[in-house]
Formats: structure tokens, sequence, C-alpha cells
């Protein structure tokens, strides 16, 4: 069990055991909450021997949180693996919610915050299924989304996703969605950016502040930061304390760094936050860890289902009970017991050479030895699932099994598939064993056949031979957005903005978005048109004037998407995909911006009066007051780049390959809590604390 102390972990140095910290824990004044992530339901569903580990493995959550009689159960993202679930998915997880978190216990915490703050708008039912008086809620569950189930759409109702089906149907509350309108349709600067307000609980003496952001582009977040337009609600008034919350932020975005804007640094949030619940990274470090020079802890609960054969995947999974009381917690770690087995190992053929163990000159010595490997992995297996399951009565799956192959030396090499079939009905994952490499090896660049395809980057290989690979392994390495962009540039399009192209189709390819093509393609032709309209146009110069009127588009469409600057390729590692789920990364460094770009966030306004709650017959007391105007400052930035203009959440977050140019800018900064700092600090997502609001400010690119 890891155990923090809430009220002496600034004392204690980051890497060190959390001390125990709840010694008489009093049931009355003590949360009890299960903490899991990324569950992946859906993921392989039609695989016949993987298809229901995801869904299996929920279930055993959910009899978990049943067991342990826990107050709530807490998820951090990616619910869902796909964007639109199949009717098949959406029917299980609506069944095992009905079947483990309806019921009679009671629930022995109150809500202090508006029921009805976040409901479906234009019904009469709170957006907290427990205070539906309609609904018998034994265990709520609350869940954030992730950047596999996130908000797509622009329908009537707005973006929508999987979790807003489960929130109207009673059995999920879904909180943390992030709605980032168009600048142009807000008048006042202080409803522009990402607001986050709170859940608010209490049972006894203790006070709960659930704060949750679901997953936005890294690239956008950075911006938002970098724009000092993510504030954070911060309840006022009642009789609890500034300092009796115990704050718990949800996020789930990239914890390992892939590029400087594609990441989330662990010390960007304020002190104030005592415990970050970290969804999106898949191995399982649920044991909290101090931020140096911080007052909070982070815990990574992790997936509960292997969605790659990469090594993060292999560390064992868990899922948290996590008891809070006052100022203290502490997580408790529970082992899943339904999550597939996997192994993984990586040989060199050509030091198993050295050491006698084959002929590197011989393939069919090479197969034997690599049999030998592969069949000494599914004996580990079986190893390690006994010392898991003691009980002799379990039957174990079959395993997940990984060999990675350097193969520099080796003149042939046994097809992949071909292997897999002497292990068909031994292991899960028959067709990608084994994964062969080489050392890569410098070349030259190939002349292009075709002048309508783009060139091969060699960098998508990740220093891998492609020849060498497997047809899964070098689909699994190709990034579908790579692709598209290289395509495009590879075109001449007259009217349509490449940047835009490469956003409609990936949202169209990843989200399955069906109309996201067919509106940008309307949107374009109709702001081109307009363009056109205001010029006088002979019809000899017609194709000139198109050309300016798309550079115009492109200029605008730019703008409103900020992205960020490509490294070199030359020396650089390459910047991945956003969307991809990382895993473990060595020596991976917080990005440190400097001192002027400390976020530093205004006080919050609340929005309008919601209704009364009604639910169970509870009044509550509003604890959200009012923000002041903001004040004028003696030094006024320079304007920074608007946001895009929204459609949908995927829209919102598309990204431009153009990089928009950006300066630092003297600014007078907003005095931070607790007393001005001066020095080197990090970038901080603070609480609202009222007086003359901080206006937003650019960083240089060295910044």
């Amino acid at each position: 069990m890891a155990s923090v102390n809430g009220d002496h972990a600034g004392h204690s140095e980051a890497g060190d055991e959390p001390n125990p910290s709840i010694v008489q824990q009093n049931p009355d004044n003590c949360f009890r909450i299960l903490l899991a992530t990324d569950n992946h339901i859906g993921y392989a569903e039609k695989d016949p021997i993987r298809g229901q580990d995801a869904i299996n493995t929920f279930k055993e959550i959910l009899e978990i949180a049943r067991d342990a009689e826990v107050d709530f159960i807490l998820l951090a993202g990616d619910l869902f693996h796909e964007n639109r679930p199949s009717r098949t998915c959406m029917h299980q997880t609506i069944a095992l919610l009905r079947e483990y978190t309806l019921g009679d216990k009671p629930i022995s915490f109150e809500l202090l915050s508006d029921p009805y703050d976040g409901s479906a708008p234009g019904f009469s039912f709170p957006a907290v299924n427990y205070e539906d008086p309609n609904l018998n809620i034994a265990i709520p569950v609350f869940s954030i989304h992730g950047n596999h189930d996130d908000p797509q759409g622009t329908g009537p109702e707005g973006a929508l996703c999987a979790l807003d089906v489960l929130s109207v149907s009673g059995v999920l509350n879904y909180f943390g969605k992030v709605d980032l309108p168009a600048d142009e349709a807000i008048q006042d600067d202080t409803d522009k950016g990402i607001r986050i307000k709170p859940i608010l609980l209490r049972k006894g003496t203790t006070n709960l502040a659930l704060y949750g952001v679901g997953n936005v582009k890294d690239a956008r977040m950075h911006y938002e930061l970098r724009s000092n337009r993510v504030k954070m609600y911060m309840p006022e008034g009642g009789d609890v304390a500034e300092d009796d919350w115990f704050n718990i932020l949800l996020i789930h975005q990239n914890r390992v760094k892939h590029g400087p804007q594609q990441s989330v640094p662990e010390g960007m949030f304020d002190d104030s936050i005592r415990l970050v619940v970290w969804g999106h990274e898949h191995d399982c470090r649920l044991t909290p860890e101090k931020v140096e020079g911080k007052d909070y802890w982070i815990s990574q609960p992790g997936s509960s289902v292997a969605t790659s054969l990469a090594p993060g995947e292999a560390i064992p999974k868990h899922v948290g009970i996590m008891s809070i009381q006052g100022s203290q917690f502490q997580i408790a770690e529970v082992p899943l017991k339904t999550v597939r087995p996997f192994e993984l190992d990586e040989v060199v053929l050509s030091y198993a050479a050295e050491q006698g163990a084959l002929n590197i000159d011989d393939k069919d010595s090479i197969t034997e030895y690599l049999k030998n490997q592969v069949t000494r992995l599914i004996k580990q297996a079986h190893e390690n699932w006994k010392e898991r399951n003691p009980d002799p009565d379990a039957k174990m799956m079959l395993p997940l099994i990984r060999l990675k192959v350097e193969t520099t030396d080796a003149k042939e090499m046994t097809n992949p598939v071909r292997f897999g079939q002497l292990f068909v009905g031994k292991v899960a994952n028959p067709r990608d064993i084994l994964q062969y490499y080489r050392k890569k090896k410098p070349a030259g660049r190939k002349a292009k056949n075709n002048p309508d395809l783009p060139d091969e980057d060699e960098d998508d290989w990740e220093g891998d031979d492609p020849t060498m690979l497997t047809t899964n392994d070098r689909l699994a390495k190709l990034r579908m957005a790579n692709l598209v962009k290289q395509y495009l540039q590879a075109q001449n399009l007259e009217v349509l903005v490449e940047n835009g192209m490469e956003d409609a189709v990936m949202r169209f390819v990843e989200k399955d978005d069906k109309d996201a093509i067919k509106d940008f393609v309307s949107d374009t032709l109709k702001m081109v048109g307009r363009d056109m309209k205001t010029r006088e146009v002979d019809e000899e110069d017609v194709e000139d004037h198109m050309l300016q009127a798309k550079e115009h588009a492109a200029s605008q469409y730019a703008e409103v998407r900020p992205v960020p600057k490509e490294k070199s390729k030359k020396g650089k590692g390459k910047q991945k995909d956003s969307d991809e789920d990382s895993m473990l990364a060595e020596d991976d460094d917080q990005m440190d911006l400097d001192s002027d770009g400390s976020f530093q966030q205004t006080k919050a306004p609340a929005k309008g009066k919601g209704r009364a709650p009604t639910a169970r017959g509870k009044g509550k007391n509003p604890l959200f007051q009012n923000a002041s105007e903001s004040e004028e400052e003696e030094e006024e930035p320079e304007e920074v780049v608007p946001p895009p203009k929204k459609r949908g959440a995927a829209s919102a977050s598309a990204s431009s390959s153009r990089k928009p140019a950006a300066k630092a800018v003297p600014t007078k900064k907003a005095p931070a809590r607790g007393g001005g700092a001066t020095g080197m600090q990090q970038s901080q997502l603070t609480f609202s604390k009222g007086g003359k609001a901080s206006k937003p400010i650019e960083l240089s690119d060295s910044d």
C-alpha cells in the first residue's frame, strides 16, 4: 500500500517512498474511490481469441469496486477504444454498469455543487445520476473522455461522444468536457479558452473537489497554456475554507515528452492540487510520485488491457483503491487477474552466434534458435501466471508473446507468419510473434519515380529496415497523418487548403466523421467564393484570382491552427502522433519555459444561475462567486493568435503544418499566489484568486 500525508508532502524529496498518512481511518469521514483508466472496451473485438479481453477486465474492475464497497469509481479517459463503439460494445458496457452500479446501497456522501451543471440541455434530469430520484444508484461512476472516445460531430446538440450516451442513460457521470468555441462569437475575453469547473463532494468532515480535463490535442493544449487561457473555478462561500478542499485533477494527455509541444509538463499544476490522476499512458505507475519542487503527487493507473506489444504493456496491471480523509490519502494497489499474460524479449543474432547458439549463415539454425526462445517465453508466462493466480482451478489464457530480433548480419530469415503457425493454439498472437529489425545504415535518398506520390520518409521506420519488417509491423510504424500530409504536398490543389484537407481526412479516418471532408470542402468553397465576389475579375484572370483567394484562405487557416515547430530531420528525433498511446520512455525531461511564461490564472467567472437542486430534498448553497471584470494594465501585450473556429472537438484540436510566428513580449504579470516569486519558474495552471486579471502572453521559440 502506498500512503501519502498531505500535510507533510512538501517536506519529502522527489523519489522518496511516501510516508504512511491515514493512521486512524474513520469510515464516516473517509472517501474510498476506485481508480482506473484506459479500459479500451472494444479493442480487437473481432479477434476470436482476444476479442473479449477488454470487457472481461472491465467486469473484473466493477466486481472489485462492489466487493471493496467503494464510494464511487473514477475513470481517467479512454473507456472505449473506438470513437464510435459498436452496438455489441455499447450493449455490453451498459449492461455491466447497470448490473454492478445500480442497487439499494445508500450513497454515503453528498453533492455540494449544482447537480444540473453539465446536464443535457432541454431536459429536466440532473447531470449527476444519483441525484435523480428516478434512478437507484449504488456506486456512481465519474469519467472524463480520452483521445479515443472524444466528442465529435456538428449536430444540434454540439459535439457528442459515447460517454454522452452513457450519461443520459443514467449509468455514468461524464464530466471534464472541454468546449472551445470560436473566439469571434465571444465578447468577453474571460470566457475564452479552457474552463474547468469542479464537482464538489462531502463525506463527514472531508471535502473533495474533482477537476477533470478531457483529452485536448497536445498542440492546442500548449497554445491555450501559452495564451494563459486555462482557468480553474475555485469554490468560495459556504462553510468550507479554501484550504479544506482536497483537490484532485484528472487529465488525459501525453506525459512522455515527444516534442516541444507534444506533452504536458508534470510541474505545470498549482500547489493547490493535492493529486493528479494521469490517464493516456499505459504503463502502470499507481504508487503516488512526488513532483520535484511541488506539493502535489501524480498517480498513473495505466491501462487495463494491452493494446500494443510494447514494453510498457508488459508491466503487471493494477487498479487502485484510494482512501481520502481530510488532507491525507493513500492508494492500495489491486492486481487484475483477467489480464492476458504478456512476455517479451529481444535477441541479437550476431551475439548469439558468437556464443555458439546458432549458425548465422544457416536459416534453419536461426529458426530453431528462435523457436527455443519463444518456447522459453511461453514457459515463463505460465510460471508468472501461477505466481499471480495461486488458485489451481484458474485457467490460464493464451499468452501474448513478442520477440524482437536484430538481424543485421543474417543473410536469410524465415517468414514470420509461417513461423507463427508453429505456435497456433499456444499463443494469442501467432501472426506477429517475431519483429525483425536491422541497424540503420546511411543511404542516399532514391529519386521518386512517380511525381504524384511523395518520397518515402526513412524516419517513419524509426531506425528499422522496412524490408526486414513484417506487414503488420510496417503498418504499425506508418502514421496515417504522415501519409496524408506527404500525399497532399505532392498534389497541386487549386482551391482547397492542404492543411485543412489533411485535418478533414484525419477526422474521417480516425474519428469516423463521415461528414468531415464534405463539410470542409463546402466551407472552403464558400470562403473562396466570398473572396472572389469582392474582386473585379476578368475571365482571363480567374485562375490568378483563385490562387490569391486560396492563399488568403490558407493564411487564415494557419492563424487559427497553432502547431509546434517541426524539428529538422538531421540529428533530431521525429515527433510522434499525439494520439498514440505512449509507452515507457527513458530520460524524458520536462518541457522548460522561461519565467516570463508562468501561467497565473485569473478569477474565472461563474456561469449563470442554475436551477436549484431538488433531488433527494437537499438544498445546496451556491459555492461560486462571480469574478470582477479584468482591469487594464499599463503594458499591453501583442495580440495572441486566436484559437481555431469550433466545428466539433476534432476540428477545434486539429493542427496545421505551418508554425505561427511568436515573439516574447514584456508584460506586467499578475501577482502570483502566495507572493511574487523571482527567478526561473515553470509554467503553472493555477486556481482563480481574484484581483487583476493576467493578460495573455506569447513565448518566443527559444522559450
